[in-house]
């Protein structure tokens, strides 16, 4: 049987332009049929679905807040960039969205818990229990908020600091304040306040240095508080390598060697 004759080369370069044009116009219209569906009315956004940790959010002031801002239908809506937009508000630490069929936005929210301030009370910057600083305000009536400490550091210090603050709080137990601030210094000096007022100085070194001359602190202090008339303590040196120093209300301040009386009152290492 004969074969056909090869086409001409001009025919087969037609019929291959002919069929990529075809190709062409058919995804054109797909993909116009497709966006036509993904855009119609049927498919705009109805409703915003908001639970998990809400203590500090509702779902009104959510939709006010953000609706004005997603762009696109229920199809077309961009979920991390909404997430991104949910993680913006005051107190939200993580966002979880996912659609629901056939309009609706669920929105599951993991907020910040604050521990502590960071700088100034009343600032508008708190530390969460991760040791990460946020920004928001608490609400006027959050009577916690009144005994979170102050921590204060260099930027992005703010995990080592609160990490120091919880291994400090049972150390200084003994004492019978609680611990107000801590703050670490530019140069890698700590310095503590108790709630009474008593400044600390730590110096410097790592978590269990510091936190063995505290616990040789205030292991002794009683004992020494007691020994001066159960003054209260104002201040105290723990820099020392072999004991520290302290000052107690309405002592004298001793200016000559005396180093065990009185203000500079020394205890050595037992």
């Amino acid at each position: 049987m004969a074969s056909r004759p090869a086409l001409p080369f001009d025919v087969r370069i037609m019929n291959g332009l002919a069929s990529a044009l075809f190709l062409s116009v058919a995804l054109a219209a797909l993909g116009t049929a497709v966006w036509w569906v993904a855009h119609h009315p049927s498919w705009s956004l109805g409703r915003i679905v908001v639970d998990g940790e809400v203590e500090h959010q509702s779902e009104e002031s959510v939709r006010a807040y953000l609706a004005p801002q997603l762009r696109g239908s229920f199809l077309t809506l961009d979920l991390q960039e909404v997430k991104r937009l949910f993680e913006t508000l005051p107190w939200v630490r993580q966002a979880v969205v996912r659609r629901e069929f056939p309009n609706r936005l669920h929105v599951t929210l993991q907020e910040h818990e604050a521990v502590a301030w960071w700088g100034e009370v009343g600032g508008g910057k708190l530390v969460n229990r991760q040791g990460a600083v946020f920004e928001a305000d608490p609400d006027p009536d959050e009577q916690q908020s009144q005994a979170w400490p102050e921590l204060i550091g260099p930027e992005g210090g703010s995990d080592r600091v609160y990490a120091l603050y919880r291994q400090l709080q049972p150390v200084l137990q003994p004492l019978g304040q609680p611990l107000s601030q801590l703050e670490l210094g530019a140069s890698g000096h700590w310095q503590a306040r108790l709630a009474g007022g008593a400044l600390i100085e730590l110096g410097r070194g790592s978590a269990a240095e510091l936190l063995a001359r505290t616990e040789r602190f205030s292991s002794t202090i009683p004992e020494l508080t007691t020994r001066y008339g159960g003054r209260a303590l104002e201040a105290a040196d723990l820099r020392y390598p072999d004991g520290y120093a302290v000052r107690m209300r309405g002592v004298q301040t001793v200016t000559d060697d005396k180093a065990a009386a009185a203000l500079a009152a020394r205890v050595r290492k037992k």
